[in-house]
């Protein structure tokens, strides 16, 4: 968003139009609006920014639920932003570690300060950027003294005494729109030296990517890995206060509007390898990414298929959060021609493919596949003993 877009937004009269406009699902909706507004008089940055926030709150409801028809965003600042019920958890933590007041450096469009400010929690947020600080300042309006808004750079905040820090590093390139990952962890902003030479100061939080190198994850901290129906979004690093004694690896897993978590001091050893049997059961990702594998089989009465590959089985269901099951139907060739000749005698003809361990793309086999027929099945492709392996299962 360019900063005279943004200035004519933010005017009673940009406001008004925006919350004025019906429903927007399709390109013919957009084009209908944009010469109605266009035809009314209205300027061209004007109808330009209207449609953009329009465009962007609709795809915010999934992030933002009924929160997001009040909210404004930029692309990137809506892509980067936490989702609600994440940051709420977020923000539970910070309230029971006794914290009144939190700086939220590298605020983004506020997403973490609307569920610090929600559950009361004073907040100052800080963006590097002004057009981005901006829109954080109208989401944190409604809180109003509670919530303060800050145009400037992390490392140029002074801190108080009691201060609490929530920081989310810049880990892609500047902008509104399209950005690049940064590759390098030297490269974010603020640097990770900086942020973790903080958190040895006071309460901290650090929301990282869930790729983040764990070689680089300080003694010190607790590394909590989040995911959302399946998908994994974050590591959060927790330091002081915010750290639970005893806890270094955790897997928070949010099925729906229930979340669950696992917890170990460290690392935990995977099951020892066992014969493919019933059942085959594939870890949630923060559970892989926190390498607690092996306390889901535990639990689950599994062992696992094969040695480093994050797959465990055994003779027993035994439904986890933390992971989902297949019922086993049997082994196939792997072989394409075998498998597409299997397939189409079992009139297999809607087919979700999964790998781990082997080398093979899922897209371009189920294009040589060439699947027709009536029924749905899961078909692994994995390592047993040492080769690849073809498993036709039922999605549990």
């Amino acid at each position: 968003m360019l900063m005279t877009e943004l200035t004519a937004l933010l005017t009673p009269e940009g406001l008004r139009l925006l919350d004025s406009l019906p429903p927007i699902a399709s390109s013919d909706d957009v084009l209908r609006e944009v010469t109605r507004l266009r035809g009314a008089g209205h300027p061209a940055e004007l109808v330009s920014a209207v449609m953009e926030q329009a465009r962007l709150r609709r795809r915010a409801g999934a992030k933002f639920g009924e929160f997001a028809p009040s909210m404004l965003f930029t692309q990137a600042g809506l892509e980067q932003a936490t989702r609600l019920p994440v940051a709420a958890l977020h923000a539970g933590r910070f309230r029971d570690a006794g914290v009144s007041r939190v700086v939220d450096l590298g605020c983004g469009i506020g997403g973490d300060s609307l569920a610090f400010a929600g559950l009361g929690l004073r907040v100052l947020a800080v963006d590097a950027d002004e057009v981005t600080a901006a829109l954080a300042a109208f989401n944190l309006a409604p809180f109003g003294p509670a919530a303060s808004v800050r145009h400037a750079r992390a490392e140029d905040v002074e801190l108080h005494d009691g201060d609490a820090a929530w920081l989310d590093p810049a880990r892609r390139t500047s902008g509104h729109r399209e950005t690049t990952r940064l590759v390098r962890s030297a490269d974010y902003t603020p640097t990770l030296d900086w942020a973790f030479g903080l958190a040895r100061t006071r309460p901290t939080g650090i929301k990282l990517g869930p790729g983040f190198d764990r070689e680089a994850i300080p003694p010190e901290a607790e590394a909590q890995w989040v995911s959302v129906d399946g998908s994994t979004l974050e590591l959060a690093l927790w330091f002081g206060a915010l750290a639970r004694p005893g806890v270094g690896r955790a897997a928070l897993v949010i099925r729906g509007a229930e979340p669950y978590e696992l917890t170990a001091p460290g690392d935990t050893p995977d099951e020892p390898v066992r014969a493919l049997g019933a059942y085959l059961h594939e870890p949630d990702g923060a559970v892989i990414r926190a390498r607690l594998v092996g306390e889901v089989a535990r639990a689950q009465g599994a062992g696992m298929l094969s040695p480093g590959i994050a797959y465990s089985t055994g003779d027993e269901l035994a439904p986890s959060p933390f992971s989902t099951s297949f019922r086993v139907r049997e082994e196939l060739p792997f072989d394409t021609k075998a498998l597409a000749r299997a397939l189409r005698d079992r009139d297999v003809g809607v087919l979700e493919i999964k790998k781990r361990g082997v080398d093979v793309d899922p897209a371009r086999l189920r294009t040589a596949l060439k699947l027709r027929g009536a029924e749905a099945a899961t078909l692994i492709l994995t390592r047993v003993d040492g080769r690849r392996t073809a498993l036709l299962a039922d999605r549990v």
